[in-house]
């Protein structure tokens, strides 16, 4: 398969790599010189999708909330490279108890500060970072349809929103000739499948939208460094990742892991990846590194096909 096979997003008209690199760990687990050293590795090897959101990376002390998306810009700017990648960013998540949720006119401020921190005029794929239900559907979407039209914004995507309310804005942006979400962007991967696969895949496939997941490795737990408790000390969140995880069934993926990884010569974390890639409806999996040797692990998933008998092995252990 070859490495630099595009999907699109939706009907945006928007190709992609067949993986988004998630842009959260700039300004927390990555500094700007390691992000600038990836993005350049990035458009490089392909992996020109590039995920972030005006609220990355303020849980860190001494953040703000903005971090993120103000090394991208610095780096757009000494790279020029503007034109080689795709920039997708969100709004909606509280920046600061006033700065939050999906007002038309908090849309407004909040995509202004976004493409000054990103030193850019447009955004790819601009999305609700979550559903605002003490707004109505329609002024989000005008306001959103409203920054389509001035050339801010290419397309729109949501995120966390349940199947319901995916499928209510879907409804009103076709009744009133609005923009659409073009993405979803839920959690999803081989551990974490119910939420999406009973409710929003349907949705999704109905409706022809792209999907990029997050948690697509389980917080690292399908990478297979967390396979008893005193891992946990592996990693910031490996102990939340060993509560959540490390069970009968999280054990019985891991196992099925090893055996595809070990038959075909590849990492547990490249079969976790195939795995969702092949998935019908799912557009390009999130991804994040803090170096070049795991974003070489994490290409590598993009040359890996399982056998029909692996896809079903996987969602056998899975289930």
């Amino acid at each position: 398969m070859h490495q630099n096979q595009t999907r699109q997003l939706g009907d945006s008209g928007i190709a992609v790599p067949r993986l988004t690199f998630g842009g959260n760990v700039f300004g927390w687990t990555v500094d700007r010189a390691t992000a600038f050293s990836l993005l350049d590795a990035l458009v490089e090897r392909g992996l020109w999708f590039i995920d972030t959101a005006d609220v990355y990376s303020r849980w860190v002390p001494g953040n703000k909330g903005g971090e993120s998306e103000t090394i991208i810009g610095e780096w757009l700017q000494k790279s020029g490279k503007r034109d080689q990648i795709v920039l997708a960013t969100k709004v909606g998540m509280a920046l600061t108890p006033e700065k939050t949720g999906l007002k038309p006119q908090y849309i407004r401020q909040a995509v202004d500060a976004s493409l000054r921190r990103l030193q850019t005029d447009y955004i790819d794929l601009y999305q609700a970072h979550r559903d605002d239900a003490d707004t109505p559907l329609a002024e989000t979407l005008s306001a959103f349809d409203g920054l389509i039209r001035e050339g801010k914004v290419r397309a729109i995507g949501a995120s966390n929103y349940s199947a319901d309310r995916l499928q209510e804005a879907l409804e009103i942006s076709e009744a009133q000739g609005l923009a659409r979400y073009e993405t979803l962007q839920p959690e999803y991967n081989l551990y974490d499948r119910q939420p999406y696969e009973s409710a929003l895949e349907p949705v999704v496939r109905a409706h022809g939208l792209g999907v990029i997941n997050y948690y697509s490795l389980a917080s690292g737990f399908l990478s297979g460094k967390y396979r008893e408790a005193a891992d946990a000390a592996k990693s910031a969140r490996g102990q939340s990742v060993v509560e959540k995880y490390l069970n009968p069934r999280g054990l019985r993926i891991l196992d099925a892991l090893d055996a595809i990884s070990e038959a075909q010569q590849v990492t547990p974390t490249q079969v976790a990846l195939a795995w969702q890639i092949a998935r019908p409806g799912i557009t390009a999996p999130i991804v994040s590194a803090t170096s070049l040797k795991q974003l070489d692990d994490l290409t590598g998933a993009l040359q890996l096909t399982l056998s029909p008998e692996q896809i079903t092995q996987l969602d056998e252990a899975s289930r």
